[in-house]
């Protein structure tokens, strides 16, 4: 995984890490190349690499499938959960900071698992989603339990206009005494999109306050959509 790990490196994290202080998301353009896109859909398929199958419909979450790898995750995947988050814990730890909370975050993934682990948290979280026409995903939050990560991202498998249309990523903020304000995105095929999974932090005129933030997936017209979601914590169940 030396290609992954060295894209990974030569981001900008920089500037990722000022969008994520001032907006909640940054995109990360060309993580992942047109063959490890094709691979990884091409793998949706593929027998004992996922624990759980989930039909939006059925729980109303939606219009789509998602599945949940099951461990030990594929090499590519593993690469890319442990070099980002080394670069943007300490973002969050930065916002528990302003936010003026105990919780302190590690510094590397292994350790954060440790801690899910201690928690009763062992089961991946990683998934991979598939959205046809009329697809969709209604706004949400990835918890799955009492140790969670405030970060979490998602990689897009094809190429909006060409693979599909509609199917826009939405990030909503709920802002305090006043409407919500909606981020309406559409990364291209290997973009990494880093966003937060429940809240950042914000200045006001008394310091720093929580914006509660969702997100989900609008409704696309024509094509097949594939997103590769990589969540840091695991889940109890």
């Amino acid at each position: 995984m030396t290609d992954i790990t060295a894209r990974l490196q030569a981001t900008d994290w920089a500037t990722a890490t000022e969008e994520l202080h001032s907006k909640g998301f940054s995109i990360v353009e060309n993580i992942l190349t047109p063959a490890e896109c094709e691979q990884l859909i091409k793998d949706y398929q593929a027998p004992d690499t996922y624990r759980k199958t989930i039909s939006m419909e059925r729980y109303r979450f939606g219009s789509g499938e998602y599945k949940y790898f099951r461990y030990p995750l594929p090499p590519l995947i593993t690469a890319i959960r442990q070099e980002v988050y080394t670069h943007i814990a300490p973002v969050a730890n930065k916002w528990m900071e302003v936010l003026q909370t105990e919780k302190k975050f590690p510094d590397t993934h292994e350790a954060l698992q440790q801690q899910c682990r201690e928690n009763g948290q062992d089961k991946p979280t990683v998934l991979i989603l598939k959205y046809g026409p009329g697809g969709f995903n209604t706004l949400h939050q990835d918890l799955y339990g009492d140790i969670y990560f405030p970060m979490q991202i998602v990689l897009f498998l094809n190429e909006p206009g060409k693979d599909y249309t509609g199917g826009e990523f939405v990030l909503t903020e709920q802002i305090p005494r006043a409407q919500s304000k909606a981020n309406v995105l559409q990364p291209r095929q290997g973009d990494m999109l880093i966003f937060t999974t429940n809240f950042r932090p914000v200045k006001g005129s008394r310091g720093y306050y929580r914006v509660n933030m969702k997100h989900g997936v609008s409704p696309l017209h024509t094509g097949n959509r594939h997103t590769l979601g990589i969540i840091f914590h695991d889940a109890l169940t």
